[in-house]
């Protein structure tokens, strides 16, 4: 069965700071028309970082949009032009004061590909060192430390709500489950 849909012809409805709003006409499988909202992100990154103590650093901020104070692995959206790689060491050290000699790539996600192009992509930081915190001026957030049985338990009862933070948690287990083997 043929799956793809074909853009017929797209209308941009917002155009703000981060997010861009599209109505675009398109075509389905069987030759009929409808309509899909598109909204076009530019994409972010997901970071986690274990601490000496092998507790992983979460931050604890407030998401407007739910009206909620969240925990989640560090995160921040790609400028222009940047890399996924590069955003993560910057976003890493911002959000949570370390450095990484280098990130591990645990893979990318699409929070929510119904109606958003974002992509975020995964990374565990090794080799780190602390340097201190550099939020940008409009962050607000505390640093949270949990061993990562915690966190499982946290996604499993549902304290921890936030998608990328929940699957940073698998991809985690996972990960290092295939190094005790």
């Amino acid at each position: 069965m043929k799956l793809k849909e074909e853009k017929i012809q797209s209308t941009e409805r917002f155009s703000g700071k981060i997010i861009k709003v599209k109505h675009d006409e398109i075509r389905l499988p069987n030759d009929e028309t409808s309509m899909r909202e598109v909204v076009e992100h530019p994409g972010g990154v997901c970071i986690a970082v274990c601490d000496p103590n092998n507790q992983f650093i979460l931050v604890e901020q407030f998401r407007y949009a739910f009206d909620d104070i969240l925990l989640e692995f560090a995160a921040g959206k790609l400028e222009k032009d940047e890399e996924p790689y590069q955003a993560a060491l910057r976003e890493l050290e911002e959000e949570t004061g370390y450095q990484a000699k280098s990130l591990i790539n645990l893979g990318m996600m699409y929070p929510s590909p119904g109606y958003l192009t974002e992509i975020i992509y995964l990374y565990l930081a090794s080799d780190t060192t602390f340097v201190g915190q550099k939020l940008d001026h409009h962050e607000f957030l505390n640093l949270k430390a949990f061993p990562l049985d915690e966190l499982t338990r946290m996604v499993n009862n549902n304290t921890i709500k936030d998608a990328k933070t929940c699957l940073m948690v698998y991809k985690l287990n996972e990960y290092y489950k295939e190094r005790i083997k």
